[in-house]
C-alpha cells in the first residue's frame, strides 16, 4: 500500500500565516471540537475567546482561516470546524502535549507490569492494550513480529509421501498449519521423533529462541538426531518463520469504544468502515509497519493515510523495543479524528516505554 500518511511538521500551513487574534479563534474552534464534536459559531467564539472581539470580527477571521483550509462548515449558516489540515496544523504548531499525572502513570504501570510475572509477551500487550482502550475510550492496536509468539506444542503429520502438515500451536491459542515438502522415504518414525524432539524445548520460547536453541543442540552435538529428522526440523522452523521479517500480528481491543458518542448516521457509517479495515488487518499491519521506522509517537490522522480516509479516524502509536533495544513492534489506539490527542499522545507513549522497560532484562 502506497504511503499516504503526512510526517509531523509537514502540514503546509506555516505558524507564521496566522497572527495572535487568528490562533486563537482558531485554537478554540478546535478545542470545542475536540470537547464536543459540534461545530462552533462566531457568537459563541466571542464569549469564549479571552479578548474582546465581535461577533463580526470572529466571522471574518473565521473566512481567512477558511480560505486556508483550516476550517470549514457542515451546513450552510452553520458554525465551523476543523478540517484534517486544520486538526494536523494544530497537533503540530499549537497543541501544548500535558505529562501525564503521576495517578496516571501508576495505573498504566500496575495495570501493564501487574501482568509480567504471570503472563506471556502477548499477554503483556493484549492487557496494554486494552488498558489503553480504556482511558482513551479508543480501539488499543499493538502490532508484533508472530516469531514474539510463545509456543506450547508442534506436531507433524504426513499428508503424502513427500509431503507432511507441520502443526504449531501458541500459548494464546494460535494454531499455525503449514505443508513441508519432506525427503523421500522418509519413516513416519522420523516425523514423530522430530515432534518429540522440538516437544522437549518448545513451551514458554519463542520461534526465535527455539530455533537458536536447536541450533547449538545440533551445533554441540547434544541432538541425536538422524539427518531425516534434522531435515524435518529445520523445514519445519523455516516454514513457520516464512523466511519473512514482516510477518505480524495485529491485536486489537475496544472495538465497542467506538460505537459510544455516535451522533448521527454518518457517524455509524464511518465506524462501519474503520470495523472493514480493521477486519482486513492487512492494510492495518502496512499502516503501523511503518511507524516502527522511527521513534517516538506517530500521528496519522483522517485522510493522511489512505487505509482510513472513508472512515475519518485517527492513529497514535509509538515503538515498544526488546531486551537488546530493536523495535519489535507498535502500541496505540485508533479512534475518531477528535481524540483528546494532549492526553492520549503522552499516555501511549508512555505505555510504549513500559512495555520496552518489561522485555529489558
Amino acid at each position: 500500500m502506497a504511503s499516504h500518511d503526512i510526517p509531523i511538521g509537514a502540514t503546509q500551513v506555516s505558524l507564521a500565516a496566522l497572527n495572535e487574534r487568528s490562533r486563537e479563534i482558531f485554537r478554540q474552534i478546535v478545542e470545542s471540537y475536540l470537547a464536543t464534536g459540534e461545530p462552533v459559531g462566531s457568537r459563541n467564539l466571542s464569549r469564549l475567546l479571552p479578548i474582546t472581539l465581535s461577533p463580526a470580527s470572529v466571522r471574518n477571521v473565521m473566512s481567512d482561516l477558511e480560505q486556508l483550509g483550516l476550517i470549514y462548515a457542515p451546513h450552510t449558516s452553520a458554525g465551523r470546524l476543523p478540517t484534517e489540515l486544520g486538526l494536523r496544523f494544530f497537533v503540530d504548531a499549537l497543541m501544548q502535549v500535558g505529562d501525564l499525572s503521576e495517578q496516571d502513570r501508576r495505573s498504566i504501570e500496575s495495570q501493564v507490569a501487574g501482568t509480567h510475572s504471570a503472563k506471556s509477551l502477548e499477554g503483556i500487550l493484549t492487557e496494554a492494550s486494552q488498558m489503553l482502550s480504556g482511558l482513551t475510550r479508543s480501539a488499543g492496536v499493538v502490532l508484533t513480529a508472530k516469531n514474539n509468539v510463545r509456543l506450547k506444542h508442534v506436531e507433524f503429520v504426513r499428508l503424502e509421501p513427500e509431503r507432511a502438515l507441520a502443526v504449531l500451536v501458541a500459548e494464546d491459542g494460535q494454531v499455525e498449519n503449514r505443508v513441508l515438502n519432506v525427503p523421500a522415504g522418509l519413516p513416519t518414525s522420523s516425523l514423530t521423533e522430530a515432534g518429540n524432539f522440538l516437544n522437549a524445548r518448545i513451551r514458554g520460547r519463542t520461534l526465535a529462541e527455539l530455533r537458536s536453541e536447536i541450533e547449538k543442540a545440533v551445533t554441540e552435538g547434544q541432538a541425536e538426531l538422524d539427518q531425516l529428522t534434522q531435515k524435518v526440523i529445520a523445514a519445519g522452523l523455516a516454514s513457520w518463520s516464512g523466511g519473512d521479517s514482516e510477518d505480524r500480528q495485529l491485536i486489537v481491543r475496544g472495538h465497542a469504544n467506538l460505537l459510544e458518542d455516535l451522533r448521527a448516521l454518518e457517524d455509524l457509517e464511518r465506524v462501519r468502515s474503520l470495523f472493514d479495515a480493521l477486519e482486513t488487518k492487512r492494510g492495518v499491519i502496512d499502516l503501523l509497519g511503518r511507524a516502527e521506522r522511527a521513534d517516538g509517537v506517530r500521528i496519522f490522522i483522517g485522510s493522511e493515510n489512505k487505509l482510513f480516509s472513508l472512515s475519518g479516524s485517527s492513529t497514535i502509536v509509538a515503538p515498544y523495543r526488546d531486551s537488546k533495544g530493536r523495535i519489535i513492534g507498535v502500541i496505540g489506539v485508533i479512534g475518531p479524528t477528535r481524540l483528546n490527542y494532549g492526553r492520549v499522545i503522552p499516555m501511549v507513549d508512555y505505555t510504549a516505554r513500559v512495555v520496552s522497560r518489561l522485555l529489558a532484562p
